[in-house]
């Protein structure tokens, strides 16, 4: 019986220590990013420099290169903010390409160091236009 008395609460507050650890640190590294529009609307929570993910469409015609990285505009249809980033962009960076990049309000400007571009699986062809096809294989078996 005295095993038992000990064993059950040590089982109990190892689950909760485990349990604790676990969410804790989950939930500490998980990162969402924002939209334009809700970082917009949620600008007041963030203090100057407090860091967050942003991402959206990067606008046609706003993306400067700059001697430090490059100066653009991402927008969600609903609102634009001006992101300035520091680094080379991806290449598949340009403009109506999503991106999230990862920084922290400055001014009333976007100071990024991290630029992700987003992109799905299809894959297009050379002009841009329409699925990927391969090349026709010769299966007539000459050579």
């Amino acid at each position: 019986m005295s095993h038992r008395a000990f064993l059950i609460p040590a089982l109990g507050l190892l689950v909760v220590v485990v349990g604790f650890l676990l969410w804790g640190n989950l939930s500490e590294n998980l990162v969402f990013y924002l939209t334009p529009s809700e970082a917009d609307n949620q600008r007041s929570d963030f203090a100057e420099g407090e860091r967050f993910r942003l991402g959206g469409l990067v606008e046609q015609g706003t993306i400067t290169d700059t001697a430090e990285g490059v100066f653009f505009t991402v927008g969600d249809g609903a609102v634009s903010i001006t992101v300035v980033h520091t680094g080379t962009p991806p290449q598949l960076f340009s403009e109506n390409v999503g991106v999230v990049v990862e920084g922290a309000w400055v001014g009333d400007e976007f100071h990024s160091d991290t630029l992700f571009v987003r992109h799905d699986e299809q894959y297009r062809a050379p002009d841009g236009d329409g699925p990927y096809e391969p090349p026709p294989t010769d299966t007539s078996g000459g050579s």
